[in-house]
This record gives structure tokens, C-alpha cells and sequence, in this order.
């Protein structure tokens, strides 16, 4: 349904971003041979300070590499503590030596554990052996643990620094983009429970969240544009203005240049920001950040996980932007050009393989629910969303099937 029309914005956007890859290697803009992580240039780290309930509580600390990390750690009196460095099985072999010997340098002792990527191990299961680890090594309430990886290994990290003791300072250090974009920010900690989405959980905030860009150039291409997926959904529902930047530094992204990642990254998080310091408890607006959520939960546990947790975002935003169409909210250039615009960023706009109805009745455990109805986040316009508590199962099935590429869609 829909799936054969490419909107006008799309055309002018790919024939723009042709012509200027072929102007730009016609001039050398850009080394392509020089993108190693080794070989990352050097740049000045910034800082953003997240309050909550109105007072300053942590800062964000921007970078193109870890050498500020032991600076870091240090002031926050890390010298007389145990550090518990917890990664999962990519991070460690990518970063784990690395973090570790910093750390080293101004903690009394660190430790490394690390558990089996992926999201079929964000489980209790997870939690209770990193506990293990913990009481085996002796750690206390004034002890320190550390989240070095993505989404997966912040949530875990967080919440068994909340629950452990009753609670024990951690710090992330997020290293995906879906991590550095989103995820690391705002203290939303938590695990699955028999395959539903974050359904055990806390708010507990981190002391310090070190963002080292650098680290974006390991991604595997999947998962550095599945995180882009909520980067942009920061333009989509807060900021006009960013979603059109992103946009316009299309190829600068795709290229991974250092200086617009940085700048993105910082553009991302400050949206966030400005959500969760107003609604640090999800009370309100910060249930906008949840735009796309909905079906996309649904779909990621329909697909048992097999889909990357961006890719299945992207998917529910594009559902509901539909929706906000069919609502009149947004025009249908509008609609095509939003569900276009992930084209560009190898993001997926249908899927097929999955029953309709199912998506439909999965969302009813989506743990959003609030008295038996569903906060649904549609678009007013670009740059502006809102929570919606009236969208029926007629209006989700009507948009889990314009997403739905089946086999008659094929045929045709």
C-alpha cells in the first residue's frame, strides 16, 4: 500500500546529494582512506550539564576520544573506589583494554565483566550475574560501576546500579549512536521480561556520561544508521530546523565525518535535554520521545528480535506519521516525505513476514498503556508532536498494513 510512490523531496534530495559526492571527491573535501578510529583527529571536548528537578545533576562530556576519561573519573573522586566496567562481548573486544588501562590511572581497583551481545540478554538473568560479580569483588555503596557499550549495556548497567545496594554511582560511556544520541540521557534504566520491552525498570541518573564520537567509526553500517533512526526522530517530533540539518549533511553523515558527528550527536542530545528536564519521570512530554515506539516495539517482538531495535522504530514512525495523515494533522506530501526521507540512511520504510493483526494486539502490552489506552505520539507538523490517547485498533491496523509489504504488493 503506497510503497510504489517516491515523493518529489526524495528525487530532488538524491539527485542534490549525487551531484555534490561528485563535486566533492572532484576537489579531495574528504580522505576516504583516513577513517580508522586510530586515526581520529583530535577535538576539543565540550560539555552539557542535564539538571533534574531543576538543579544541575550530570554533565555530558563531548569527544573525538577517551584521553579526557581519566580526568574525568577522577573528579569525581574515583581514587579510593572499585570500578566495575560493564560491557558486553563486542564492546569489550573493542574497547574493554582500552577503558580499562585509563581507568587504571585514577581508580583504587577496576574490574571487567562483560555478557553475550544483544537484546535476547537484556534479562534478570543479566542482572543477577553482574550482581554476582559485584558481592564476589566486594563492592559497596561508594564503589563505581561503568556502562561501556550501547543501549543494551546502559540499561542493564543503570539498573543494577540502582538496584544493587540500593543504589550505586555509575557513569556512562555509551559507544553506538542510538546510545550517544538517546539512550544514555535521561536515567531510564531497565531490562525485558519474557521478551516485553523494558517492562522491569527504574529512573536512577548517571554522575557523568562521557560521549567519545570516535567510537561511531566501529559501527557496522546497520547499526550506525539503526541509531540514526533516533536522531532523527529528535528533528521529527522537537526541532524543524535539526531535521532539516540533517538532511542538508546527508553525505557528511553516511562519510562519518568527525566535526558533523560531533555537531549531531550535541544537536540530538540537546533536544533531549530539553525533553526529560521537564518531565525527568515521563509525567508528560517526555512521552514524545516514544513517537514511533509503539508499533515498533510490536514489530521488534513479532520479529523475536531479529530486527535491529532502529530499524523497527523507523517503521513505527512511519505508521504513525501516516496516521497523523489520515488525521489531516500533515499533508500527504508531508506523510511520503517523512516516510522518504529514511531512504537515504538505509532505513527501512516496509516489512513483510509479519501478521498485521498480531503487530495490532502486541501493542496492548506496549508498557506506555495508561488505564487501558494506548499514548499514542502523532505529528501536529514536522518539528512538533503530541500524545494521543484516542487512536483506535481500526487506525493502527490501517497503518501496520501501509507499512506491510505483502506477497499480492510483490505480485503487483
Amino acid at each position: 500500500m503506497g510503497h510504489a510512490y517516491m515523493s518529489e523531496w526524495l528525487v530532488r534530495l538524491m539527485t542534490s546529494n549525487a551531484n555534490k559526492r561528485c563535486e566533492a571527491s572532484q576537489i579531495c573535501l574528504y580522505d576516504a582512506n583516513v577513517n580508522s578510529y586510530e586515526e581520529e583527529i583530535h577535538i576539543m571536548a565540550s560539555r552539557m550539564t542535564i539538571n533534574y528537578e531543576k538543579k544541575p545533576c550530570y554533565d555530558i562530556v563531548f569527544a573525538g576520544d577517551f584521553s579526557l576519561l581519566a580526568e574525568e573519573l577522577a573528579d569525581l573522586g574515583t581514587a579510593d573506589r572499585r570500578v566495575a566496567v560493564i560491557c558486553d562481548s563486542n564492546t569489550e573486544k573493542l574497547f574493554g583494554k582500552e577503558v580499562r588501562e585509563i581507568l587504571e590511572k585514577s581508580a583504587k581497583k577496576v574490574i571487567l565483566h562483560a555478557f553475550p551481545a544483544g537484546e535476547a540478554n537484556k534479562t534478570l538473568d543479566t542482572v543477577k550475574e553482574i550482581y554476582r560479580k559485584l558481592i564476589e569483588e566486594k563492592f559497596d555503596r561508594k564503589d563505581l560501576l561503568v556502562a561501556l557499550g550501547g543501549g543494551v549495556v546502559g540499561d542493564i548497567t543503570g539498573y543494577a546500579a540502582a538496584t544493587y545496594l540500593r543504589g550505586i554511582d555509575f557513569i556512562q560511556i555509551p559507544t553506538t549512536l542510538i546510545a550517544q544520541s538517546d539512550s544514555s540521557i535521561g536515567g531510564k534504566t531497565g531490562v525485558d521480561f519474557d521478551g516485553y520491552k523494558n517492562m522491569v525498570g527504574a529512573f536512577y541518573m548517571p554522575k557523568l556520561v562521557y560521549m567519545n564520537v570516535g567510537t561511531l567509526k566501529k559501527l557496522d553500517d546497520r547499526q550506525f544508521y539503526a541509531g540514526f533512526a533516533e536522531v532523527m526522530k529528535h528533528g521529527l517530533i522537537k526541532d524543524a530546523l535539526f531535521y532539516e540539518w540533517l538532511l542538508d549533511h546527508m553525505y557528511e553523515i553516511h562519510d562519518r565525518d568527525t566535526e558533523v558527528l560531533l555537531e549531531m550527536v550535541m544537536k540530538s542530545c540537546g533536544v533531549k535535554k530539553l525533553v526529560v528536564e521537564k518531565d525527568p519521570k515521563e509525567q508528560g512530554e517526555r512521552a514524545l520521545l516514544n513517537f514511533g515506539h509503539t508499533i515498533g516495539h510490536a514489530i521488534e517482538k513479532a520479529k523475536n528480535f531479529e530486527m535491529v531495535h532502529g530499524e523497527c522504530i523507523t517503521l513505527g514512525m512511519v505508521a504513525a506519521a501516516f496516521i497523523s495523515w489520515k488525521r489531516e494533522n500533515i499533508s500527504m506530501e508531508e506523510y511520503y516525505e517523512v516516510r522518504d526521507m529514511f531512504v537515504p540512511f538505509n532505513l527501512p520504510i516496509s516489512i513483510d513476514d509479519i501478521d498485521p493483526e498480531e503487530i495490532v494486539s502486541l501493542t496492548k502490552s506496549d508498557k506506555k498503556m495508561e488505564a487501558g489506552q494506548i499514548k499514542f505520539v502523532l505529528l501536529k507538523k514536522v518539528g512538533k508532536a503530541y500524545v494521543d490517547r484516542t487512536v483506535t485498533d481500526t487506525e493502527i491496523l490501517d497503518a501496520v498494513k501501509e507499512i506491510y509489504f505483502s506477497d499480492e504488493d510483490m505480485r503487483e
